[in-house]
């Protein structure tokens, strides 16, 4: 599989996963995800995709400082419903790395590792997304601005001309590039840029 080389430069993320331990899916149930598996989760990579990965790297890495954020011990909300704009996107790529799930979620073993009840939507908060460690009540909100990283201006055009399938192939490889080239500037130019991912604790 060939994707752009950035992607290898996004940070990945190291998570304990209980369940996989007690499976024997991983040893010592670390499980280690990329931005990479991000965009096999969402079959394409765009900054919707970019920015729920990169929330949520910095959303366990601020609730676990210093130590290794628990998979399916997180409980992880958003302010619209589900299928509302890009919710559903967004709210895929967290639970891939959250582990949280709504009732349709693993059941658990004997009482323990049960993943439901853990995924909400449509909760009334002054933020985009919620994240609360389950162990602790520790909680935070967080709201993404991806205004604060702009698009090129040839891109409306350019992705115009590819929708109606008139582009030329340097036209279309121009625009891949561009549109790769946005993503790239928010998981490695603004991952840090506290007026992109605006952290709350609460």
């Amino acid at each position: 599989m060939k994707y752009p080389a950035f992607f290898d430069e996004v940070p990945s993320i190291s998570l304990y996963d209980p369940l996989a331990e007690f499976l024997g899916a991983a040893e010592g149930g670390i499980l280690q995800y990329g931005y990479l598996d991000a965009v096999r989760l969402a079959g394409h990579s765009c900054p919707t995709v970019a920015s729920a990965y990169w929330a949520s790297c910095k959303a366990l890495a601020t609730l676990y400082p210093g130590a290794t954020p628990v998979r399916g011990d997180i409980r992880a909300e958003f302010s619209q419903d589900s299928t509302s704009g890009v919710t559903g996107v967004i709210a895929n790529v967290v639970s891939m790395l959250t582990g949280a799930m709504s009732d349709n979620g693993f059941k658990g073993i004997g009482g323990r590792f049960d993943r439901r009840k853990h995924l909400f939507f449509a909760v009334e908060m002054p933020a985009e997304m919620r994240f609360t460690r389950l162990d602790t009540q520790q909680t935070l909100q967080l709201t993404v601005n991806l205004k604060r990283v702009p698009a090129s201006p040839k891109l409306p055009a350019l992705m115009a001309s590819c929708i109606a399938n008139n582009a030329s192939p340097a036209e279309t490889a121009e625009f891949r590039q561009l549109w790769q080239e946005r993503v790239r500037s928010i998981l490695l130019d603004h991952r840090d840029d506290p007026q992109v991912f605006v952290i709350t604790h609460t």
